[in-house]
């Protein structure tokens, strides 16, 4: 029999979030990552959003382990919900990216399972797979992309990247070493392609230190900046601008404190004495010496920095002197809350500064168009699959892999949950592997279910009508006028409606003379005589619930 190795994206093609991938053979499956997206506001009440893992349950016995490739929430963000569903295998992780990873299970209260692995430390197998790991630089320390040695050739993951020469820790990518495992062949490049329709290379982060610097030296109020809590390049320059403008840091926010924590546990953070104040202790300070580090940066509803720009902070709140600073690229889809953020900030006076008025406070962490085609160059593979982007930016870059002389045929533009099965000599597409969206509520750590969603965003959108009827199980008849309780009708609306559905149940119910006396059948015709009655004079579809009380 030919080997195979099937390509199965659960989440993170035609998606920036929720990165999961699966490369399966007949007999194992590897997975990498295992990340997480935030939900929007049509999702009521919820705050994520998760891969859908049920082709890993179906499967889970072939599974020989994890591989992690950065510490940002879109790739290890899922673990602390799906890892406890799944059997134990090992996971690994460079020494950043497992303290994070292992950070969330704890949490949690799960087991840290996540084994460190170091750049230097030789290659890793799982089962048929052989893995190396190669330093790349991105916005979070300790990223890695990954080659991996299959029975039927190397597949280069290429998961977010950018090529910074003047990286903050000073660790840039290892070009030699991509160089050296590129040598043994690529059968397929699937790399991050988010920064596809920027044109040249993604300035270093470098560039930022002055910027940020001169912006705090200036601002006369509370410096406050805002960006992922896992991007601990831009918390190092926020923290050495403020030592040098003299201003104490405050970390404001769970996610972030915990990232400051872990960064600071193992060296790639540190502060002077007394440099670092809590957020109860703003307070003691004049706005002109502090530096606040807020979590918050897409607009996600209950963050700290969506509860500061509302003045819902028990702790901070805004003056027309102070300077708020977002330097993070809005996730595709989270533009609608990050605005209303930004108009909350603006209406309290304060000065807000974000990348559509000014680029010089935030640089990409994902390469752009000339860094791809060296990704290209350097890895030089037979076939490309785009990972990590939208589908616009899928398709810019395919023509970037055919500007550097990939043939169409050999560029394959997949969505989640579509297999690609390769062999040595080509690549198909295999099964499409139906996935649904899994939603989360943060604090409890459930799943929400489609059908409960869609309860809230009906009552959200038409209104919820409460029927209480009291019925004679003898006659069949209505006892006495049922109560309505009407919500998302205007006044009026709500007063012809208790008054005219009252009778027209009372008709309905005489007119069958005593016919229906089964509570299930009675409570059902009320629902839908109510439904009907609804529709016909007011024109919308509330959620209706029948209460029927038997007497």
């Amino acid at each position: 029999m030919e080997n195979k190795i099937s390509f199965i994206p659960i989440g993170g093609t035609g998606d920036v979030t929720r990165n999961m991938y699966l490369y399966e053979s007949e007999t194992e499956i590897l997975v990498v990552d295992c990340g997480l997206g935030f939900a929007d506001e049509t999702a009521l009440g919820v705050d994520l959003l998760l891969p859908d893992i049920s082709y890993l349950l179906q499967t889970k016995k072939k599974i020989v382990g994890m591989i992690l490739t950065h510490g940002h929430e879109d790739h290890i963000g899922a673990m602390p919900f799906l890892i406890p569903q799944l059997p134990s295998f090992p996971i690994f992780a460079t020494p950043l990216t497992a303290a994070f990873a292992n950070a969330k299970l704890v949490e949690f209260r799960s087991p840290a399972r996540v084994k460190t692995v170091n750049f230097d430390g030789g290659d890793i197998t799982l089962g048929g797979f052989k893995i190396s790991f190669i330093r790349i630089t991105h916005s979070i320390p300790d990223a890695a992309n990954l080659f991996i040695r299959t029975s039927v050739g190397n597949f280069y993951h290429g998961s977010d990247f950018k090529f910074d020469l003047t990286p903050f820790d000073k660790k840039p990518t290892d070009f030699a070493k991509m160089a050296k495992v590129s040598s043994e062949g690529v059968l397929c490049l699937m790399s991050d392609s988010l920064g596809a329709e920027s044109e040249g290379h993604t300035p270093s982060e470098q560039a930022l230190e002055k910027s940020i610097e001169a912006e705090m030296r200036n601002c006369e109020g509370k410096f406050i900046l805002t960006t992922y809590s896992s991007n601990i390049s831009r918390l190092n320059q926020a923290v050495i601008a403020a030592q040098r403008v003299k201003r104490k840091v405050c970390f404001v926010g769970r996610s972030l404190i915990r990232a400051k924590d872990v960064a600071e546990g193992l060296g790639y953070m540190s502060f002077p004495k007394n440099f670092v104040i809590t957020v109860d202790q703003v307070k003691n300070f004049k706005d002109r010496d502090l530096c606040l580090i807020v979590a918050g940066s897409q607009g996600q509803e209950n963050s700290s920095m969506t509860r500061v720009a509302n003045n819902e902070h028990h702790n901070v709140s805004l003056s027309p002197k102070d300077v708020v600073v977002f330097s993070a690229d809005p996730i595709p889809g989270n533009e609608i809350s990050i605005n209303s953020v930004i108009d909350a900030i603006a209406r309290t006076g304060a000065k807000v500064v974000y990348s559509e008025i000014n680029d010089n406070l935030h640089v990409s962490g994902h390469g752009s168009s000339q860094d791809i085609l060296l990704m290209m160059a350097i890895t030089n593979p037979k076939r490309a699959v785009p990972i990590g982007g939208t589908y616009r930016k899928m398709v810019a870059y395919r023509e970037l892999a055919k500007l550097h002389g990939l043939q169409e045929q050999n560029i394959h533009l997949i969505e989640n949950g579509q297999e690609l099965v390769f062999t040595s000599e080509k690549a198909t597409l295999g099964r499409k592997i139906p996935l649904k969206t899994v939603y989360v509520d943060e604090v409890s750590g459930e799943e929400v279910e489609q059908f409960v969603l869609r309860d809230r965003q009906k009552i959200a959108q038409e209104g919820v009508v409460i029927v209480m009827v009291e019925i004679d199980t003898q006659t069949g008849q209505i006892v006495e006028s049922p109560n309505i309780i009407a919500r998302g009708f205007s006044t009026e609306e709500a007063r012809n409606l208790n008054k005219n559905l009252s009778q027209e149940l009372k008709r309905n119910f005489q007119a069958r003379k005593g016919t229906v006396k089964d509570w299930i059948r009675f409570r059902k015709l009320t629902g839908e005589i109510s439904e009907n009655y609804i529709y016909k004079n007011f024109k919308k579809h509330p959620l209706v619930l029948p209460v029927v009380v038997e007497v």
